[in-house]
């Protein structure tokens, strides 16, 4: 692995997914798996740091629309009726990238599954010299895999980290990897972290 040309990519670990005072706790919709990600993937963002690799965070956004009120597309409105005025908003706390892993070198607001959709990432990526992600975040089905087939097509090399990844079950996150499997590396953290090491 060369570090120069390598990013670590953490997908919407973001307060108001995680955090005990965030929108999707208000809402119920905690998670022992999500909740754990953050201080799996320290050690390897605190090595990235170290050895001169590029540590990008994605922020899912609700962007304020008539009146303040956020867009929310339909489906995300059915599947998460709780989500209101001041959630995930640009600036906001609840949107910013959880303090464990802060802070990163770049961020990238998203406002769809894919973190390439109508964003500056593939930009910033490339002025930034960087041809292959290491990929960690959530949800492993959602933001995760649209993320990392989006940057297989744009021959961007990936890294799926299988256990830096969650999703609302283990079944759900155990299928959206073997889905992975045709278009990118999948590995531990503890092997990225060797390869970190190594390099």
């Amino acid at each position: 692995m060369t570090l120069a040309s390598t990013a670590l990519l953490l997908v919407d670990l973001q307060n108001d997914f995680i955090h005990p005072d965030g929108a999707y706790a208000r809402g119920g919709q905690a998670n022992a798996d999500i909740a754990a990600l953050p201080a799996r993937l320290k050690p390897l963002a605190d090595a990235f740091r170290a050895k001169g690799g590029l540590v990008a965070a994605t922020l899912f956004t609700l962007v304020p629309g008539r009146g303040g009120e956020p867009i929310i597309s339909p489906h995300l409105k059915a599947l998460r009726p709780f989500l209101r005025k001041g959630d995930f908003m640009p600036g906001a706390w609840g949107q910013q990238l959880v303090d464990e892993l802060m802070p990163a070198d770049v961020t990238v607001e998203k406002i769809a599954y894919s973190a390439f959709y109508n964003t500056r990432l593939e930009w910033a990526l490339r002025k930034c010299g960087i041809e292959r992600l290491a990929v960690g975040g959530i949800v492993t089905n959602g933001g995760v895999a649209s993320t990392v087939r989006d940057a297989h097509v744009r021959e961007f090399e990936c890294t799926v980290l299988a256990d830096g990844c969650a999703a609302f079950s283990p079944q759900i996150h155990d299928a959206a990897i073997e889905g992975l499997r045709p278009v990118a590396r999948i590995a531990t953290v503890a092997e990225a972290l060797r390869d970190v090491s190594a390099s």
